[in-house]
This record gives structure tokens, C-alpha cells and sequence, in this order.
């Protein structure tokens, strides 16, 4: 009897509870946002430097505030008809944070759609006015830093718009060819190019951006190119085989092997490396500048898919550091084979090489150590889980480039 009481008494109290419950959520005021068609009313910096101001224009690759009202349940936000980047958790009733598309085909642009911000709602949109302007030139590299003259390459970067002048290994160039989006500049190496090259520079109507390096410099910071800086010490073979590999000036190395199993990091056998002697890297003088003023660089030319393995890359055979260059595989994970048409050249910042952790190193000295010289090792390897039949890869030009 006692314990039928007590089970009456809990359940009384558990609709009580249920009671208060309904109760309090039926008296609770309705505080979500209007659902009135959007309106924006300003745009801020994204970094409240100076002080969150407003702007009076923005350009592309930038981030902004739009402020306004009705702003949440964005569906998408269009800078000059092109599609910006959002992330509609992070938006309140009064604004919006954005990504301006870092490429916007200015040129191409409707005149309708030139200099709007359109913003698209589910419960409305609007078009907002405002000057959306094309920023200063960036260079990102080139295609590649070895072509003959006579032979095409492309200056790679953005906002290549409303060019004013070009110039290549130090030459004007009057004959160039600007990619509709604005990232690359096609044009002939033209002839004159010196042994030490020369910088690249593009000048438009919003500014001008210029190599800090020189293209076509095999002197500067080289540490093996087979020819006049033979620094070759063992592995692969050495050819000058322009059937094989056409475009190229003199000797080139060849990383070649067949029949290598999954996991295999056996480097050494069968021609996969690339072992010079000791080079400086980087001038004793400059170990106080950081990482991001330098980069490896090299040409490769591939003509049969490259599908599997990895080019790894380290200094006097440590492992503490190193990097790793394998094209085929995507930002995503997937598979695309790789060859190249003729020569190209890779770029690798020295940020990438990384510890068996991933971090890269805090200092030059500590990647490079206190001299800043030594060996440099690039090695194939089948870090993946298939079988490689047969690779085969041309290496030439192996230099560190400061690039800041």
C-alpha cells in the first residue's frame, strides 16, 4: 500500500511539471527574426582594424561584415553576379559575414551586375550597390623558369585585368595573352634571356606586383642543375636525352624505377634518388629570416601517368624534416594521373617541410642547421597502399629561391 501511494504521488508531481512546462512555453515571447526581405545598409571590414570601420569599396579574396536587417537564412550572396562563400550559422538577424570570390572575371562582368552585392534569403532578396573593385596584381610563379626562347609560358597569379605592361626575366614584353579570369598571363620566353635571368613584373590600372626572384637564374641559390653546377653526387642516372625529354638545356636527372611493392620507402635502389654533395642552402647571413622567405624549386617533366608514390625531400639523409610532392593526388583525396606537357617547375615553400608530426620547422637554423648547408635527397617512395609497375620522372634546375 505504501508503495502504490508513492507511485500516485510521483505521478502527480511528474504532470505537475508537465503542466508548468506547457505553460511556460505558451507565455514565452517569439523572439525569432522578421522574415521581411533582406536589406543591407552597410559594409564593414571583417577585421576590426582600424576600429571596424565602414568601407567605402572592397575587392576580391576579401573577407567583409554585411550589416542590415533580416539577414539569416541566407541561401546565397553574390558579388558581381559570382557566388561568395558564407557559412549562414555564423549570421545574426542584423549581419552577415562574407568571402568575396577571390576571382572575379571583371572584364566579363554584365553591366547590369557590376558593382552589386546581391543577397538571397528564404523569405526574400535585395541588390545592394557598391563598388566592387579589381585589386592589385599578385604572382603566384611561373609555369616554367627553364622554357627556350620562342617557347610559351605563363606568368601564374591574380587580377591580371587592365594590364598596363609585362615584364619577363627582365624584358617588356609587347606580345602576351591575359586568361579571361585574370590568373595567368600567356606569353614567348623572349630572346635576349641571360644566363642570370631577370624579374617578372605586371602593372594594371589597380597596381603592380614584381618577382622578388629572377626567372631563368641557374646561378643564384643553385645546388644542382648536371651542368655548370654538377653538385651530382649518387643515384639516378644523368641523360641529355632530348628525345626522351625535348625542352631542355643540357643534362637533367632521371628518377626511374619498376616493380616497387605498397609501403616500400626502400629509396636508395634502382635509380629513385637524387643524393648531391653539400650545398648552402641559405647564406649564413640570412638564418635570421623566417621560412616564408624561401622555397625549393625544380623543373620535372613526366611523360608516362604518374598515379602512386611520392617525391620526398630532405636535407643529409635526416628525416627530422622533410617534404613531400606527389600531383596526382587531390585536395580531396582522389586520383588524377599526372604528366606534364614538356618541362614545368614545382614549387615547395619550405613551411612544408614538416616533423613526423606535421609542424614545420621554427627556424631556418633549425631546418637547415647552423651553417646553413649540406646535402640535398630526393627520394621515391611508395608511401600508398598499391603496387607501382614502373614510374619515371626528369628532375633538373634544384635550387632554394628566396622569394621575400
Amino acid at each position: 500500500m505504501k508503495k502504490s501511494n508513492q507511485y500516485i504521488k510521483s505521478c502527480l508531481l511528474l504532470a505537475l511539471l508537465t503542466a508548468a512546462v506547457f505553460s511556460q512555453s505558451g507565455c514565452k515571447k517569439d523572439n525569432s527574426p522578421s522574415k521581411g526581405a533582406p536589406v543591407i545598409t552597410a559594409i564593414r571590414n571583417y577585421v576590426a582594424h582600424p576600429g571596424d570601420s565602414l568601407l567605402s569599396s572592397v575587392g576580391t579574396g576579401q573577407w567583409i561584415v554585411i550589416s542590415g536587417k533580416n539577414l539569416k537564412g541566407a541561401l546565397a550572396i553574390n558579388f558581381d553576379g559570382v557566388k561568395g562563400s558564407f557559412n549562414d550559422a555564423w549570421f545574426s538577424d542584423t549581419s552577415a559575414i562574407a568571402l568575396i570570390p577571390a576571382v572575379i572575371a571583371f572584364p566579363s562582368v554584365p553591366s547590369d551586375k557590376l558593382n552589386t552585392i546581391q543577397y538571397v534569403t528564404n523569405h526574400g532578396q535585395t541588390t545592394f550597390s557598391f563598388p566592387i573593385v579589381a585589386p592589385a596584381p599578385t604572382i603566384s610563379g611561373v609555369s616554367n623558369e627553364d622554357a627556350n626562347p620562342g617557347d610559351s609560358v605563363k606568368i601564374n597569379g591574380l587580377s591580371f585585368f587592365f594590364i598596363k605592361s609585362v615584364t619577363y626575366a627582365g624584358i617588356n614584353i609587347t606580345s602576351y595573352k591575359p586568361s579571361n579570369d585574370g590568373t595567368s598571363i600567356s606569353l614567348a620566353v623572349p630572346a635576349g634571356v641571360t644566363q642570370t635571368g631577370g624579374i617578372v613584373s605586371v602593372e594594371t590600372k589597380s597596381g603592380k606586383a614584381t618577382s622578388v626572384y629572377s626567372v631563368h637564374n641557374f646561378v643564384t641559390g643553385v645546388l644542382n642543375n648536371y651542368d655548370n653546377i654538377s653538385n651530382f653526387s649518387w643515384g639516378s642516372g644523368t641523360s641529355d636525352n632530348s628525345t626522351a625529354y625535348p625542352g631542355n638545356n643540357g643534362f637533367y636527372g632521371v628518377l626511374k624505377g619498376s616493380n616497387i611493392p605498397a609501403g616500400d620507402g626502400s629509396w636508395w635502389n634502382d635509380g629513385r634518388s637524387i643524393n648531391t654533395n653539400g650545398a648552402q642552402w641559405v647564406p649564413l647571413a640570412s638564418l635570421k629570416d623566417t621560412l616564408s622567405h624561401y622555397v625549393l624549386k625544380f623543373e620535372i617533366a613526366v611523360s608516362k601517368p604518374w598515379t602512386a608514390g611520392s617525391i620526398q625531400i630532405v636535407k643529409d639523409y635526416s628525416w627530422t624534416y622533410s617534404a613531400v610532392y606527389h600531383p596526382w593526388k587531390t585536395a580531396t583525396g582522389s586520383t588524377v594521373a599526372f604528366t606534364t606537357k614538356g618541362w614545368q617547375t614545382v614549387t615547395i615553400p619550405f613551411s612544408n617541410f614538416v616533423n613526423e608530426k606535421g609542424f614545420p620547422a621554427p627556424t631556418l637554423t633549425d631546418l637547415l642547421g647552423s651553417t646553413g648547408a649540406g646535402a640535398i635527397n630526393i627520394t621515391f617512395i611508395n608511401d600508398g597502399v598499391s603496387f607501382i609497375n614502373a614510374f619515371e620522372i626528369a628532375v633538373d634546375n634544384i635550387r632554394v629561391v628566396k622569394i621575400k
